[in-house]
């Protein structure tokens, strides 16, 4: 039977060994959470031994060992192909870091890499993620139903679509800069398209048109498409106009062709006609009441009547 002295001397020589020697992975050692389909992805293991021997480095994919290093082997790397997905690049990966080519929907899945000393403690480290593919969209956003011009009180109703990408695009409304209010919003299903998988994402913006959309010009509207943080795409369409102007303006057409009319009025009946003219024009036409515009109109039509006839009396 060993002697218990001699047992907790063994103890404490690996424990001191265990403070003096170990794996620690280096803060740069960093599986991607997104890589493109049909690109590369670069996993990197970075580690420091501290004065350990290196013994091994292995990576999995879903639990499942796919690539090993060991240096006293010969060969040192070891690929399995377990996984059609999992297409090491040999000429590009290292004991640091891995090189995946031609990455598609399949390579989605949980990564882990494992680093361990050598003998007697074999100390291991390891970190693991998962691994996201996404396919982009071949465009950018598209804004359909907007209108060239739009007066106060109308309403806008537009859609945006951003097509065929996994996942599909999250998808935001701005109007003149800020963000939609989700009140304005229309949500719809997002689209599978049943061959490719590809996704379609809409969504709406409907809302009444105010002064305060012209406050500074043009009313703006854009449409943004973000997925995760490797993709984001806009598109904004200006719509002429302007608040007060555009609202007033048939009333401003209608003043002018109402003071045209009055200056082919003869005589007494053409001094009260500019009579009540200058009367409401020096408040606001606007406020004119519906009797004060049929009596000009008639006094206009009168008036002119009676040109007709003095001059055909000749």
């Amino acid at each position: 039977m060993a002697d218990p002295a001699s047992f907790n001397k063994m103890i404490l020589l690996i424990l001191l060994i265990k403070g003096c020697a170990s794996v620690k992975l280096l803060s740069d050692s960093i599986i991607p959470p997104h890589a493109l389909k049909g690109h590369q992805a670069v996993l990197k293991c970075n580690y420091d031994l501290e004065g350990d021997s290196l013994y091994s480095v292995k990576w999995y994919f879903n639990q499942k060992e796919f690539y090993r290093y060991i240096p006293t082997d010969n060969p040192k790397v070891t690929i399995f192909n377990h996984h059609t997905g999992v297409k090491v690049n040999p000429r590009l990966s290292t004991e640091r870091e891995i090189v995946l080519d031609n990455v598609d929907f399949s390579t989605t899945g949980q990564y882990r890499c494992e680093v361990s000393g050598d003998a007697p403690m074999f100390q291991t480290a390891s970190t693991e993620g998962i691994l996201y593919v996404v396919d982009l969209p071949d465009d950018g956003p598209e804004i359909g139903g907007g209108q060239p011009r739009y007066n106060i009180g109308d309403k806008v109703n537009v859609t945006c679509i951003s097509r065929n990408s996994l996942p599909a695009a999250r998808l935001s409304w701005y109007i003149n800069g800020e963000k939609a209010d989700p009140i304005y919003l229309r949500t719809y299903p997002e689209q599978k398209h049943t061959r490719t998988g590809l996704q379609t994402s809409t969504l709406g913006l409907t809302f009444l048109v105010k002064h305060t959309h012209f406050a500074n010009g043009d009313l703006k509207l854009k449409c943004t498409a973000t997925i995760s943080t490797v993709y984001w795409k806009s598109n904004e369409e200006s719509v002429q106009g302007s608040g007060f102007n555009a609202h007033t303006a048939p009333v401003s057409e209608s003043r002018g062709r109402t003071s045209a009319a009055t200056s082919h009025i003869m005589g007494g009946d053409a001094s009260l006609a500019q009579t009540i003219f200058r009367s409401t024009n020096s408040a606001n036409f606007s406020h004119v009441s519906a009797t004060e515009i049929a009596l000009l109109v008639s006094l206009a039509f009168f008036g002119l009547q009676k040109w007709i006839w003095g001059n055909t009396a000749f």
